[in-house]
């Protein structure tokens, strides 16, 4: 892409070449510093961006059988602990991302999108599985939602059905980068792609099963 690579961001000490779409988290730090950082806010942005990604306390939410594999990250095997992720909370408006793990159907879909509008900003969104990403098994069915981006903006897709510990460990992290490069203060990069998702995608209503 004729990017120049930024080999600062770094998660875990994982090797930058080691991670995969780099070039999309390359093009994201070059649209950022287009529209102007300056020195002292961008040492401050990377000050409280490095506590932020580092203390991602997801949204107890799991509808299907990729809620057991979330859950799974918090046994001793896996301990998502050690990255700081362990605070699950029962609330949105204590939460900072959604993990959707599982089948949304369209009946969920506006409590779904009402969770979403609690959580506080900056707020996130990882779909996790086939059917959370695409409606997998369920894809091109009546009461399904083909995919949660219909409903709420997604930050990182996880692919699988369901998807392993492994991978979602993965997809975190790859969050954790996105945070890394982003502005804190002010965040109008963000702030304008949600306005514009939201003008396209209206809340959506609850629709019943006549049958």
């Amino acid at each position: 892409m004729g990017v120049k690579k930024n080999k600062g961001i770094t998660v875990q000490g994982m090797p930058y070449e080691d991670w995969k779409d780099n070039e999309y988290i390359e093009s994201l730090v070059e649209e950022l510093k287009a529209n102007g950082t300056n020195v002292v806010v961008g040492s401050f942005d990377k000050l409280i961006n490095w506590g932020r990604s580092n203390s991602l306390w997801p949204l107890t939410f799991g509808t299907s059988c990729c809620a057991i594999e979330f859950i799974a990250l918090g046994a001793a095997r896996y301990d998502m602990a050690r990255f700081g992720w362990e605070v699950a909370r029962a609330s949105p408006r204590q939460a900072d991302y959604i993990m959707v793990s599982g089948t949304i159907v369209h009946r969920m879909a506006p409590v779904l999108r009402r969770l979403y509008d609690q959580i506080a900003e900056p707020k996130y969104v990882i779909a996790a599985g086939g059917c959370a990403v695409s409606g997998g098994p369920f894809r091109k069915s009546y009461h399904v939602v083909q995919g949660v981006d219909q409903v709420i903006p997604v930050d990182v897709y996880i692919p699988g059905c369901p998807p392993r510990p492994e991978a979602m460990i993965y997809g975190v992290m790859q969050l954790q980068r996105k945070i890394k490069v982003e502005r804190f203060f002010g965040g109008v990069n963000r702030k304008e792609k949600i306005k514009k998702f939201f003008e396209e995608h209206p809340a959506p209503e609850a629709k019943e099963n006549n049958n």
